[in-house]
């Protein structure tokens, strides 16, 4: 029996899977969670990230507005499930005006790690390209940029929630230029959040679902049996990229390593709302939240660029569907 290691969350958003399911992962039957209506100048929010925070939640989200510029906005929630998103972007506080702000910025994810949040998301510099932009925060109002964690190109970095031999550790997908053609998932570590480096090789595309691309998805959740790590993979169809989502166990002590890592997706594009956006076909985790009294798992993730759903797993079932569907 799996088990997870951390802090209960008995207020964890939940729904019971339908008696005739027969996968692994299953939607919110309300879904979607997040749309355009909660602000008013919103094309879109999707890709978002979020945590348990006081008695309620509270995450970084992804916001296009109707110019299609992404932004960051900090959202709030009592149930994890209802949202309230804040209109003005996020201020990033810097003292270095020479690593300070970016042009835009989109898919963040957010973690603990023993005193503070680390907020990590694609940086975009207008002219340059995209790297890994990375803040702290210790309560959702003041967020102090630190440098880029990498030089161009690079994106989909995460953050393990506990330290790996004294040192952060972050996933992470470097990448070519432009809209990423490419990219496998990486490891690198920090003493201090700011100097990134011993960059490893974790795992790279394949084949099929998984073809073209592939980057880390939320935030890893340390189990018994190793970092449960949910991914993204991309495959070129005639219509354009299609995006599903995989699952993978890293080893505890050394999350470079991959112990295990679907053949086949856990979850793809099958709702209108996941086919039907402004990019079609694409499931996108970016936010998780579990609880290790009872095992249960929800998933955030984008749906066709344009909204958020939510899905649901248990740990013993989803490790077990790992590992029997493994290469």
């Amino acid at each position: 029996m799996a088990k997870i290691i951390g802090n209960p969350l008995p207020n964890i958003p939940w729904q019971d899977k339908p008696a005739d399911c027969k996968k692994p992962v299953w939607r919110y039957s309300e879904n979607p969670i997040i749309t355009s209506d909660v602000l008013e100048d919103a094309r879109s929010v999707l890709n978002s990230a979020d945590i348990p925070y006081g008695d309620g939640f509270i995450g970084v989200f992804r916001v296009d507005d109707l110019g299609m510029i992404p932004s960051l906005h900090v959202g709030r929630s009592k149930d994890g499930i209802k949202w309230e998103i804040e209109e003005n972007p996020i201020n990033l506080i810097c003292e270095d005006e020479e690593v300070a702000g970016s042009t835009y910025g989109f898919d963040p994810r957010v973690v603990f790690v023993e005193d503070r949040y680390y907020v990590t998301w694609c940086n975009v510099m207008a002219g340059v390209g995209s790297t890994v932009g990375i803040a702290y925060t210790f309560d959702f109002k003041d967020f102090y940029q630190l440098p880029n964690a990498f030089p161009l190109y690079n994106r989909n970095a995460v953050i393990f929630p506990r330290k790996i031999d004294g040192k952060l550790g972050m996933l992470n997908r470097p990448t070519s230029r432009g809209h990423c053609a490419d990219g496998c998932i990486c490891y690198s570590e920090s003493p201090d959040g700011i100097y990134w480096g011993k960059h490893r090789h974790v795992m790279n595309p394949t084949g099929g679902w998984q073809g073209v691309k592939i980057g880390a998805g939320p935030v890893p959740i340390e189990t018994d049996e190793g970092w449960l790590m949910f991914y993204h993979g991309v495959i070129q169809m005639a219509s354009g990229m299609m995006y599903c989502m995989g699952g993978a166990i890293l080893d505890r002590e050394k999350p470079w390593k991959v112990l295990y890592r679907t053949k086949g997706m856990i979850m793809g594009p099958e709702t209108y709302y996941e086919r039907t956006g402004d990019c079609a076909n694409v499931i996108f985790p970016c936010g998780i939240l579990s609880d290790s009294e009872t095992g249960r798992i929800a998933i955030y993730y984008g749906a066709a660029d344009t909204v958020v759903g939510l899905c649901f797993c248990e740990v013993n079932e989803i490790i077990d569907f790992i590992k029997k569907n493994s290469y």
